[in-house]
């Protein structure tokens, strides 16, 4: 394959053996976009986690020892480019289909062709499929026995998740990978290569662009490189050059063109932090309007939603705590949407959580009652485990007198018997009166209460016998 591969295409019809591309006539027509496709491994930005040297997939990549893959991830991640990388370095014939405008025919046109071309010269084909899961489980079926006996490695781009709206016995037959939105760092490398770069990118316009603008299109994008590069684009050309003949993109022009509004949260790193200290604040001092408040400056600046959920599943087990356990439950249901629908449904659940650790009674006995059990830890407060606390579930454990003398809790009235579960005396979680914690407490302070009546018996038994 040659590296005119990511020129724009004409698609050929199904199944014939025209040229998979030609070259459009004008350069200039190509987005910004389809012209920045990575060529090769080293052109290509994110994805580290399956494509850094010597992960799996990076290595039958190089070793072009590829089977059938599925790739799944948001839009602008690099399904499609890293396809087209693929087939780049691959000794396969290269074939592409669209779940949205491709039927059966068509599929079954290239599927013929892969199979004669197996048979009569040896060369398997590598069929990329984009957007599969528009595909029916008919669709899906027709593809099973091509995949199974090698005539095509087929490569499956989907935003949804595989394992959900993907035929099993594909997945079965695939090796499913998940691409993750690129990070700022990323965006901002593959931005700049494309203001750098005189061929295929805008290198020829003389174009600078400021930080605090680079910063907005990097963030506001949301890891979707597609829509930063499409940004850029727009905004490069709808600027018109300086009397020096420089094109320069300030931050109100990339908030035109990104269409969105930078906000101080967005190009200070003090802002960031000062912003999420406040809502972390106004969450434990049960203010839910300032929580909102807060919570919407970081949405509207693009923040990630799983690091606004993150903070949330931390005050819910820390200012929240047993005085209202739902708290950490539906923060990590909060998580687990945002992870599943992003932005801007997201901000509904992550808004739900957020009121309700503000609204919930407060308690911070737990994180003190472990801090305090660490310390001790830490400052050498040891305690050997006692001896009928021991494991004895194995031979020889009775000869140990390891578990000797335990007593089994459920065996006795209200499922609870005073012995020593320590061999010393400590008292790190200290309930409060506040909501659940409250009858926490009260249950507490009886099993101490017995806790204490027993070690007053054994130790004056241990006496008596002296």
């Amino acid at each position: 394959m040659t590296d005119d591969l990511f020129a724009e295409t004409i698609p050929p019809l199904p199944g014939s053996e025209m040229p998979i591309k030609e070259s459009l006539p004008n350069q200039s027509y190509v987005p910004l976009a389809a012209r920045m496709r990575p060529r090769n491994l080293n052109e290509y930005y994110g994805q580290s986690h399956i494509l850094a040297p010597g992960n799996l997939l990076r290595r039958a990549i190089e070793a072009d020892r590829i089977q059938s893959l599925i790739f799944f991830g948001p839009p602008g991640t690099g399904k499609t480019s890293l396809a087209q990388v693929i087939a780049n370095q691959t000794k396969c014939k290269f074939e592409r289909l669209s779940g949205v405008e491709s039927n059966v025919s068509d599929m079954r046109k290239i599927l013929y062709s892969a199979s004669n071309r197996l048979a009569n010269t040896g060369e398997s084909t590598l069929l990329f499929i984009d957007e599969i899961h528009r595909f029916n489980k008919a669709q899906q079926d027709v593809l099973l026995p091509d995949v199974e006996n090698g005539a095509v490695r087929l490569i499956g781009a989907t935003t949804h998740n595989p394992f959900f709206f993907v035929n099993s016995p594909l997945v079965s037959r695939s090796q499913v990978f998940e691409l993750e939105p690129l990070s700022e760092t990323e965006i901002q490398e593959l931005l700049k290569c494309a203001l750098n770069d005189e061929n295929r990118g805008l290198g020829h316009l003389n174009c600078v662009i400021d930080d605090t603008a680079l910063q907005h299109l990097s963030k506001v994008s949301n890891g979707d490189a597609r829509k930063a590069l499409n940004s850029l684009e727009i905004a490069t050309l709808t600027t018109p050059p300086n009397d020096n003949g420089i094109i320069k993109i300030s931050i109100e022009i990339a908030e035109q063109c990104i269409q969105k509004k930078a906000v101080v949260y967005d190009g200070d790193e003090d802002a960031h932090y000062d912003t999420i200290s406040a809502f972390i604040k106004s969450m434990r001092g049960s203010d839910p309007d300032a929580t909102l408040y807060w919570l919407a400056k970081m949405i509207h600046a693009g923040e990630d939603p799983r690091f606004i959920a993150r903070r949330i599943i931390v005050h819910a087990a820390e200012d929240v705590g047993l005085a209202d356990p739902m708290a950490l439950v539906l923060a990590n249901a909060a998580f687990q949407a945002a992870e599943f629908i992003g932005w801007p449904e997201a901000r509904i659940p992550i808004a739900e959580a957020a009121i309700y650790v503000a609204c919930a009674n407060k308690s911070n006995s737990v994180i003190k009652a472990i801090d305090a059990a660490l310390n001790d830890i830490r400052t050498g407060k040891t305690i050997p485990v006692p001896n009928h606390l021991k494991d004895s579930h194995y031979a020889g454990a009775e000869a140990l007198k390891h578990g000797a003398g335990y007593k089994y809790a459920h065996d006795f009235p209200n499922h609870f018997v005073a012995q020593d579960y320590l061999g010393d005396e400590k008292c790190f979680y200290k309930p409060t009166e506040q909501g659940v914690e409250k009858k926490i407490k009260a249950r507490l302070d009886y099993w101490r209460s017995e806790f204490s009546k027993f070690k007053r018996s054994h130790e004056a038994g241990s006496a008596g016998k002296e």
